[in-house]
């Protein structure tokens, strides 16, 4: 399976790398790139991608707003800063992922694969700690009124265990189920919950009290 790759970054010598290294990519095509936020949005809608590499900086509509804005495609944000203001900012906004320039580039060919499939980009243990942090920040959570209609006991433990941090696998040990199931329970519930992907689920799982930052260590 080939991923589609959309590229937003206002340096041309940025986008140019990144071409070159997915031109030898074979489960790779770029099928749109864009200088700037707007352009970015316009070419997901266009060529509907499965990945955005999307910069954070960029004139007319920064990363997080165009982020904000996509809705049919998994955002990894790449940048040059790793303030965790951005960090924040751009789960926020929805994305999937965080990527500094910096990064080896098979680090970024990693992130895009695991983006594409619909995980999350951080390892469980660093999700937990970042999930975390954003759960104690003051600002209000914009979905903290979300309903839970239609997700059984069953679902509310594995929602809870995502949020925690575990892995599928992980999950699959804690309530002794195959990990075939425990994957379905969490596609489940990106359904039921509009999550785009799992860091979203991890975040609805703090805005409903599930888990606390105090929960699970660390």
């Amino acid at each position: 399976m080939t991923i589609r790759i959309v590229l937003a970054d206002d340096q041309p010598l940025i986008r140019a790398g990144l071409r070159v290294l997915m031109a030898d990519t074979p489960d790779m095509e770029i099928v749109g790139e864009a200088g700037t936020g707007a352009e970015a949005v316009a070419a997901v809608e266009r060529t509907r991608p499965d990945v955005v590499v999307m910069d954070i900086r960029m004139p007319d509509m920064d990363g997080i707003e165009a982020a904000r804005r996509i809705k049919t495609a998994h955002v990894l944000m790449l940048t040059t800063f790793d303030d965790d203001e951005y960090v924040y900012g751009s789960l926020r906004a929805g994305a999937s992922g965080f990527l500094v320039k910096d990064m080896a580039l098979e680090e970024i060919l990693a992130a895009i694969r695991v983006v594409a499939n619909g995980d999350a980009l951080i390892a469980p243990s660093v999700t937990k700690k970042l999930i975390e942090e954003f759960a104690a920040r003051p600002e209000p959570a914009p979905r903290a009124a979300r309903p839970v209609d239609g997700v059984t006991e069953r679902e509310r433990e594995v929602l809870t265990l995502v949020g925690r941090g575990l892995s599928n696998q992980e999950i699959a040990g804690e309530l002794v189920i195959s990990v075939a199931t425990a994957k379905a329970h969490v596609a489940r519930l990106l359904a039921k919950l509009d999550a785009r992907d799992r860091i979203q689920l991890v975040i609805i799982a703090y805005e409903l009290g599930l888990v606390r930052p105090s929960t699970g260590g660390g």
